[in-house]
């Protein structure tokens, strides 16, 4: 069972997609790793983007932190239902619409984005059966839509290689919780 850690909706338990496909992120990786962005101060008043959103708790969670919007994407349509509870709890303890959610496969959503839009803060939390090249292809594709100064945070198993960052994203830390590793990236200075 998945809960808010802090902010706003802390404290508050959220829906968890049912079966084993979706793999969700424990709430002690979540939050050393929201320590660590707080750290960073890139959550309060971010435009937050959560790709493979499962059941949207990375996401929520950037909102009851003080997130001024945040966009989930799912495809699946269970875990885009769970999404869409989540969301409205969120939603609902902020008393106005925060959080989005796009049922939507994440290239599909990326290529019909609008020129102008971007994130800066971005969560990727891909199956694990998605290859390296369709992972480098997403982050390609993102690209255009950060912000200067955005951070990017890939989740995969702790045995994935580093993933292929294309030229303009570049890692600047990364760190291990048992079988999940997290990269961060940010854009580098020629992207900008």
């Amino acid at each position: 069972m998945s809960r808010i850690i802090a902010g706003t909706a802390g404290g508050t338990t959220l829906a968890s997609v049912p079966g084993s496909l979706t793999r969700p992120t424990t709430d002690r990786v979540k939050e050393a790793l929201f320590s660590r962005l707080d750290a960073f101060e890139v959550i309060a008043d971010a435009r937050v983007l959560d790709l493979y959103a499962g059941s949207g708790s990375l996401g929520v969670e950037s909102a009851s932190r003080g997130a001024l919007s945040v966009d989930l994407v799912e495809f699946a349509p269970k875990a885009s239902e769970i999404c869409q509870r989540n969301a409205d709890l969120v939603n609902t303890v902020a008393r106005h619409k925060i959080v989005s959610v796009h049922r939507s496969k994440v290239e599909s959503f990326l290529d019909r984005t609008a020129e102008g839009t971007r994130w800066d803060l971005v969560f990727l939390d891909p199956p694990y059966p998605l290859d390296e090249v369709a992972l480098g292809a997403v982050l390609t594709k993102l690209l255009p839509h950060l912000n200067e100064g955005a951070v990017v945070v890939v989740e995969r198993s702790a045995r994935t290689p580093e993933p292929s960052w294309p030229e303009g994203l570049e890692r600047f830390a990364e760190k291990k919780y048992g079988e999940t590793r997290l990269w961060f990236a940010e854009p580098g200075p020629e992207s900008a």
